[in-house]
């Protein structure tokens, strides 16, 4: 499953913060710098949606706040579900 994420980094913790249309807003208490709120964001939707961290990809968006995740090793209908419970 293919998921656009919109990241807020320096958060106080990572938290799902909503859902608007089809991209997910995120904030992630990582900074923005070398990567750390990229790492942490994979780190934490592999937790949100019960993966392993391997299966949490970040395709597009490195330096940006918009990026586009690719998510595997649960059936889209799961995933779905996990997106669900997000108001």
């Amino acid at each position: 499953m293919v998921i656009k994420v919109r990241v807020i980094p320096n958060s106080k913790r990572n938290e799902v913060v909503s859902r608007i249309g089809s991209i997910l807003r995120v904030k992630i208490s990582a900074p923005a710098v070398e990567g750390q709120a990229n790492e942490e964001l994979c780190e934490f939707l592999a937790d949100f949606f019960d993966v392993k961290r391997s299966m949490v990809f970040l395709r597009k968006g490195e330096r940006g706040r918009e990026k586009t995740i690719e998510i595997s090793g649960r059936s889209e209908e799961e995933l779905d579900e996990v997106l669900d419970t997000i108001p």
